[in-house]
């Protein structure tokens, strides 16, 4: 059962992190972000939206751990959390060798079968 709950649990985490990166104005932060941890002032500038608007994308990709921030002064900076996006990372690689096997598979099976020119 623990194992059923591990999965549900990985399977919503991943949803949140894919959701996070779903929406274009949140994945230009995510890689201004890798440039190292910025100001909001900074993240919002490139982006024609209010304040607010910007801020509710911020909150999305705090709540799904893409981001972390915390007050300097009167700044709040923000920080990229590499290890969330490593997870959507393996995910893909996972998938990435599964299917790799399979058509690998499919080619062995192929070579077996194919009928040699007469």
């Amino acid at each position: 059962m623990w194992l059923l709950s591990l999965m549900a649990y990985h399977s919503t985490s991943l949803a949140a992190l894919f959701h996070a990166l779903s929406d274009p104005t949140r994945l230009a932060v995510t890689e201004a972000l890798c440039d190292g941890p910025q100001p909001v002032s900074r993240l919002a500038a490139p982006h024609d939206m209010a304040l607010p608007s910007f801020l509710k994308h911020l909150k999305v990709l705090e709540a799904a751990g893409v981001t972390t921030s915390e007050k300097q002064g009167r700044t709040r900076i923000v920080a990229l959390r590499t290890e969330r996006l490593a997870e959507g990372q393996d995910w893909f690689a996972e998938r990435r060798r599964l299917w790799s096997d399979r058509f690998d598979a499919l080619e062995a099976h192929l070579d077996r079968t194919q009928e040699t020119p007469k």
